[in-house]
C-alpha cells in the first residue's frame, strides 16, 4: 500500500491543529488569580506565578469584566498596572 506525502502532511496538520485546539481551552475561575492578590493589595511587583495565572486567564477577562462584582477589580488602576507589569493586556469587549 502506497501513502502519499501529502495525505501524510493533512493528517499531520489535522492531528497539530486539534492538539492546538485542545491546549487552548482555559477554564474561567477568578480565584485562580490568587497569586495576584499580594501585589494588588500592596501596589508590589508581581510574582512570577500571578504573570503566568494573568497569561492563562486571559480569554476569560472579558466574561470577569461583565461580571458586576468581578469587574470593578479588574478595572482597578492596580489590576492594570498587575497586568501590564506582566505583559499581559486587557481586551476590549
Amino acid at each position: 500500500m502506497k501513502v502519499s506525502y501529502t495525505a501524510v502532511c493533512v493528517v499531520l496538520v489535522v492531528l497539530l491543529l486539534s492538539e492546538a485546539q485542545l491546549s487552548v481551552s482555559v477554564t474561567c475561575n477568578f480565584s485562580q488569580l490568587s497569586p495576584c492578590s499580594n501585589a494588588l493589595v500592596n501596589n508590589s511587583p508581581p510574582s512570577k506565578l500571578c504573570c503566568d495565572k494573568l497569561r492563562e486567564q486571559r480569554p476569560c477577562f472579558c466574561q470577569y469584566l461583565r461580571d458586576p462584582s468581578l469587574g470593578q477589580y479588574v478595572n482597578s488602576p492596580n489590576a492594570k498596572k498587575v497586568v501590564s507589569s506582566c505583559g499581559v493586556s486587557i481586551p476590549n469587549c
